[in-house]
């Protein structure tokens, strides 16, 4: 029986985890954590039995414990709470499937707990991949992607050599806006950047996924789970979300992974890994899907994208800035208080006023988190 504890169990991820738990029956759920929903938490307390439960708010928490005063399961709050969930005793595997850099301090405490990751949260390694891939290395703990992406790259890297890896091929569907350019943007509004053509995700990630950002982040996470440079990671929009990403080798030769478009699938991966297990749903029909397209990334339209390779290679403390910078931005979108276009002019207003540090220490990372937020908000 392995046994798995769930940052972020409310969430997206989070929820089609314990989907891919419910339909297996060998993993065990020791401990869950989320934000606010603590309505959702207590029907996965009361399905799950979890040892411990963490919710952000004292309040919540204090609420969330009369209601289910009845189970077995331990209420606790704030990040004290989160890390406690992470470094439980006898869980193997940490889902960090929590959104934000949030997830950066109970991953790094996890790692040092000897959990493997199973890894979401793309904050984490975008902010402090510096810090996380050597402890990872040192304290012998597995970091498995769970990104439909990255888990496609991770695939296509079994049985081969890394040091053949010639580059990296990081698809993108391009989002409900592709094709569009900058004057097409100018009155998006939230519903609209909200519809998504192929994957079902949480807000903040959909949006992201519009922007291109997203891309961008996850082309900086690339680089740390695959050490490779940021110039041996080139995006590809292939709009069917068929091809989930690919690896080309020295000799030429490109090895993808192709699927429908479903998280339950690296999830799963990511938790029985190196195992292959059944899993129901559709599957590709190649009769039926004809062709496939292929296209380059507008970087002036969603220069987001662009923004991202910048911070990325320059490396350092860039690219805390941001992301911290996207986070607060998408936020301020999603309330109404920032036009669409302005995600990336927030991006770059932040990254063009920082001083960059090169090897930033966690509260630097934090520090600068904050740092940027008070930017931002000052200018409103």
């Amino acid at each position: 029986m392995k046994k798995i504890a769930v940052l972020g169990s409310t969430g997206s991820i989070g929820t089609q985890t314990l989907e891919v738990v419910r339909e297996n029956g060998d993993i065990q759920v020791m401990g869950l954590a989320a934000g606010s929903n603590t309505d959702l938490l207590e029907k996965q307390i009361r399905e799950f039995h979890p040892v411990k439960a963490a919710v952000w708010s004292k309040e919540k928490a204090k609420e969330l414990r009369v209601r289910v005063a009845d189970t077995d399961t331990e209420i606790i709050s704030g990040m004290e709470g989160l890390i406690e969930v992470a470094v439980m005793e006898d869980t193997q595997i940490l889902v960090t499937a929590i959104v934000g850099m949030i997830g950066i301090r109970p991953t790094i405490e996890a790692i040092k707990a000897g959990k493997d990751i199973a890894l979401a949260n793309k904050e984490t390694l975008v902010t402090a991949g510096h810090l996380i891939m050597p402890l990872a290395e040192k304290t012998g703990v597995s970091i498995l992607p769970v990104d439909s992406e990255h888990s496609a790259i991770f695939q296509s890297l079994q049985g081969n050599d890394r040091r053949t890896v010639k580059k990296i091929l990081l698809t993108a569907s391009g989002g409900p806006f592709r094709g569009k350019k900058q004057e097409d943007l100018l009155e998006i509004r939230v519903e609209d950047a909200l519809k998504h053509p192929n994957w079902s995700m949480g807000a903040k990630i959909t949006i992201d996924s519009s922007t291109m950002v997203n891309k961008g982040l996850e082309v900086i996470e690339a680089k740390w789970l695959f050490d490779v440079e940021v110039d041996d990671v080139q995006v590809v929009v292939q709009p069917q979300s068929i091809i989930h990403s690919m690896v080309e080798y020295e000799d030429g030769a490109v090895i993808a992974q192709l699927g429908t478009p479903d998280m339950k699938l690296p999830i799963q991966y990511a938790l029985y890994y190196p195992e292959r297990r059944y899993l129901p749903g559709e599957r590709l029909d190649f009769w039926n899907i004809g062709k496939l397209d292929f296209e380059k990334p507008d970087m002036e339209t969603f220069y987001g994208l662009k923004l991202a390779y910048e911070a990325g290679k320059r490396g350092g403390s860039l690219p805390t800035v941001f992301n911290a910078a996207n986070e607060l931005a998408v936020s301020m979108f999603l309330r109404r208080e920032a036009k669409y276009l302005e995600i990336s002019e927030i991006i770059e207003d932040c990254m063009m006023a920082h001083k960059n540090i090169e090897n930033p220490t966690l509260e630097q990372i934090l520090e600068i988190e904050a740092e940027t937020y008070e930017r931002i908000n000052s200018r409103r």
